[in-house]
């Protein structure tokens, strides 16, 4: 399993190892053992999530409030996506910076995100299905968007028509939900010692 951090602090690309054979593959798509000894400090998750999408539909950017904030686990286990992670977080080296990542079936490739960043991602498949283990159950008063074609995150979406949730059409931009002190603040990760 090779973990590789991405261009925001606290969100991780994690390759790992498939093994196949005539009879199909198998893989270890989750060591949260080797993913605290890289991000410093433990990982616990409290919920799985999966969801099932046409190609060219965009969910998020989705987030939580801080603390506790909710961590993610984001695999892809049917077809693929573009899974995007965005710092919202004040005061950030990186904010209103993104960077994504594809997820497909053959890779296997999984992304982690922390507290205080946002997520989403926009189906390459139709049937695309998408697996997260969050660290925190769904609380909904806790839970927040940004809208994803925000023109000034600038997000290259690959769909030619976006689909969007009502939820998300109704999100605010990041300028509008940081005017309205609705984003996480910043604060450097602390190793484990």
């Amino acid at each position: 399993m090779k973990i590789r951090p991405l261009s925001i602090e606290g969100a991780f690309e994690i390759t790992p190892v498939v093994h196949g054979d005539a009879r199909g593959s198998f893989t270890e798509w989750v060591r949260f053992d080797k993913l605290a000894e890289v991000v410093g400090h433990p990982v616990a998750m409290m919920q799985g999530n999966l969801s099932v999408s046409a190609k060219g539909v965009v969910r998020g950017i989705h987030y939580a409030d801080v603390p506790p904030g909710q961590a993610k686990y984001v695999t892809c286990a049917r077809g693929a996506v573009l899974d995007v992670v965005v710092d919202l977080r004040t005061g950030s080296p990186t904010f209103g910076a993104w960077e994504g990542v594809v997820l497909d079936d053959t890779s296997r490739r999984a992304v982690y995100l922390s507290e205080g960043l946002g997520h989403g991602f926009c189906a390459l498949s139709d049937d695309a299905t998408v697996t997260y283990l969050v660290s925190t159950t769904y609380n909904p008063g806790a839970e927040h968007g940004i809208h994803p074609l925000d023109p000034d995150l600038a997000i290259s979406w690959p769909a030619d028509v976006p689909l969007l949730s009502g939820k998300d059409v109704a999100a605010p931009t990041l300028a509008e939900a940081r005017a309205q002190g609705a984003l996480p603040v910043y604060r450097p990760v602390q190793p484990m010692p």
